[in-house]
């Protein structure tokens, strides 16, 4: 498998600053969602990712997010295997974005 793409909580702020329309999905759990997200991102909790594909798009870059930028990896590989080819994982997760 090749290096997963990945993108820094700096960029994906400074691009959402300067007014892009992004694709985040945020993987985590609801009670970690609940205690705040990146402004505009999407709550798909990892394991229900399967079942909710038709909610990813295919066509544009989608950042993936999660606590530390584990699981989100984890569902950057499986959304590989199902044909995405413009994921990102967030480098660190939220614990980079909250610092």
């Amino acid at each position: 498998m090749e290096t997963r793409r990945s993108i820094t909580p700096e960029e994906v702020r400074r691009r959402i600053e300067a007014g892009e329309k992004l694709t985040i999905i945020d993987v985590r759990e609801d009670e970690e969602v609940a205690q705040g997200m990146i402004p505009g991102a999407k709550h798909i909790v990892m394991y229900t990712i399967p079942d909710r594909l038709d909610e990813i798009p295919k066509d544009t870059e989608v950042i993936l997010v999660c606590r530390s930028g584990n699981r989100s990896g984890r569902v950057y590989d499986f959304l590989e295997m199902q044909g995405y080819t413009k994921t990102y994982n967030m480098v660190g997760g939220m614990l980079a974005w909250e610092n």
